[in-house]
């Protein structure tokens, strides 16, 4: 493995990072003043209309999508690089085009898309014209084990009939379509039951119910609860082939991982940056914080944590760029807890440096320990990825 970067990589992360000290962290609070101004916690902020328009200029824009005719061509690793610097703000992954779900959703129609599914949704998200969501999750049924998913899509003529009850549906204010996953065979093999099927949320029958509190938030796209009655669109819509919903998913979570690890590195540097900070500047109890042992140890195993996290993780990448998905599936799997993990550690080590102001919203920290909690659930929970990194751990040795 060698992780030097080439020339357009560095050129990429250089830029990256100079727009970021320019433009980004400048503007996280004007972009949160303009939210609350407004009233209407669903607002795209004006602010990130016009940062989305610099960063286009700059073509600092869709750099996750690995290939040439739609991205910047870059390998896994070589992107999560510069999605590590995008974790660092919470706008940023929008305002260069790379925040999920659509990420996630322009990839599987980059792979998946018929010529006419990437005309009409494909090419305009690209443009950052359009907005996606993602409608998997169900609160019947356990989210861990999306083979008992419910939601029925019956074929009727040219159609598809959709009836189901969805939830944490994250981005659905705003969006144009939905990616939703559907049983259109109740009674075929677990993994065949499912489909994938493209939504306009315009579509009659598409309800949204509401935008989930999380942690007290509501904010942003959501994450939304939709009802579907009678929601009937194209036969077209179907992406993939029907009974492929499983292979898509799984073709969508290992690129998707990455960039969530790589997100988490990115908040957990920030956060130990701020936390360093802190303890050169405050004095207390006879001397500044940064001589104090029990924050030296703090920093020291964060920084530790954090340089493990990150090789662990550009390992998966790699192998997924060099023998594929399915043969880094463990690497994925043991990432995804990882990174998850320690990011809220730092973080929460780093609250308790700055005391209350920890907890309150003046420092970006608090802020993302509270959207960062859910990563240890988001695409699985830890149990579920140790489960599976145990099993086949046994297995070589069975």
């Amino acid at each position: 493995m060698d992780f030097s970067l080439t020339p357009k990589v560095e050129d990429l992360r250089n830029r990256l990072i100079a727009f970021m000290d320019e433009h980004v962290y400048p503007n996280e609070k004007v972009a949160a003043e303009q939210v609350h101004a407004s009233g209407n916690e669903h607002l795209e902020p004006p602010i990130v209309k016009e940062l989305k328009k610099k960063a286009k200029a700059q073509g600092l824009w869709n750099l996750f999508l690995p290939d040439d005719e739609y991205g910047a061509g870059l390998k896994n690793w070589e992107y999560g690089t510069l999605c590590e610097i995008m974790g660092r703000s919470y706008i940023a992954p929008r305002v260069f085009n790379c925040a999920a779900p659509d990420t996630g959703n322009m990839e599987i129609l980059a792979e998946f898309g018929t010529p006419e599914q990437k005309k009409r949704w494909l090419e305009p998200m690209l443009a950052g014209e359009m907005r996606s969501c993602f409608s998997m999750t169900e609160p019947e049924t356990a989210g861990s084990d999306p083979t008992l998913l419910r939601t029925r899509a019956v074929r009727d003529g040219d159609h598809y009939v959709i009836n189901g009850h969805k939830w944490f549906t994250s981005g659905a204010y705003g969006a144009s379509f939905a990616i939703a996953m559907v049983v259109t065979d109740p009674d075929a093999p677990p993994h065949r039951r499912a489909s994938q099927i493209i939504v306009p949320t315009d579509t009659p029958g598409f309800n949204l119910i509401r935008a989930v509190s999380v942690m007290g938030h509501t904010g942003g796209g959501g994450h939304c609860e939709i009802r579907y009655e009678d929601c009937r669109v194209p036969a077209s819509n179907l992406l993939g082939v029907e009974g492929g919903g499983f292979a898509i998913a799984q073709a969508r979570l290992g690129p998707g991982r990455i960039h969530h690890c790589m997100r988490c590195i990115g908040a957990a540097e920030r956060a130990l940056e701020l936390m360093c900070k802190r303890a050169n500047s405050r004095y207390t109890h006879g001397s500044l914080l940064a001589e104090k042992s029990v924050i030296q140890n703090w920093v020291a195993e964060s920084r530790m944590e954090i340089e493990q996290a990150r090789l662990l993780t550009l390992h998966a990448a790699w192998k997924m760029d060099t023998v594929g998905k399915k043969e880094a599936r463990q690497e994925i799997a043991m990432i995804k807890v990882v990174a998850a993990n320690m990011m809220m550690t730092v973080l929460d080590r780093a609250i308790q440096t700055f005391g209350a102001m920890g907890v309150s919203d003046d420092t970006p920290i608090a802020r993302m320990w509270r959207d960062g909690r859910s990563m240890r659930l988001a695409d699985g929970p830890d149990e579920v990825h140790k489960m599976t990194i145990a099993r086949r751990e046994l297995r070589r040795w069975q």
